[in-house]
C-alpha cells in the first residue's frame, strides 16, 4: 500500500514533522510519497513544474492521504492535496497536534473538517493507519 504525505514544507521543523508521519508509515510496511524528498523544494520559478508535475505522479497508486493540518491555516498546496484525493475516492487521515480541532474550524475549514478523519496525536494517527490497512489492504 501506498500513501501521500502531505503538509507544509517552508519550516525545517515542518518537514521534520513529515518525517516522522513517513518513519510510522514505513513501520507499518507502506510505501510512502514525501513531496519534499520525492520532488525537492521550490527554490525558484522554474522548480515549479517539475515539483508539480511530480506531486501529482505521487498520487499515482496511491491508497491514502496523510494531511498535517498543523500551523495557523493549512497551507495552499495542503488544502489542494486534500480536495484532490476527495475527488478522486482517496481515503483520507489529517493530524492536528498543535491546537484542539475544535477550536480550529475557521483555519480548517468547515468542508475539511466535515469531511476528513482527523486526530490529534501521531499515537492515534498510527492507530488509524492499522485501520485503513486493515479495511483495504
Amino acid at each position: 500500500m501506498k500513501t501521500y504525505i502531505a503538509g507544509p514544507l517552508c519550516l525545517e521543523n515542518e518537514r521534520k514533522f513529515l518525517e516522522k508521519i513517513d518513519k510510522i508509515c514505513k513501520k507499518l510496511g507502506l510505501l510512502t510519497f514525501l513531496p519534499h524528498k520525492d520532488c525537492g523544494l521550490w527554490k525558484n520559478m522554474k522548480d515549479i513544474k517539475k515539483i508539480a508535475a511530480g506531486d501529482l505522479m505521487g498520487f499515482e497508486n496511491c491508497d491514502f492521504l496523510i494531511a498535517n493540518l498543523n500551523g495557523f491555516n493549512i497551507g495552499a498546496g495542503t488544502a489542494w492535496e486534500i480536495g484532490y484525493a476527495f475527488a478522486k475516492g482517496i481515503p483520507i487521515i489529517a493530524i492536528k497536534t498543535d491546537r484542539k480541532k475544535e477550536e480550529s474550524i475557521e483555519e480548517i475549514s468547515a468542508i475539511i473538517y466535515g469531511n476528513t478523519k482527523i486526530v490529534d496525536s501521531l499515537k492515534e494517527l498510527e492507530k488509524e493507519i492499522k485501520n485503513l490497512i486493515k479495511r483495504f489492504g
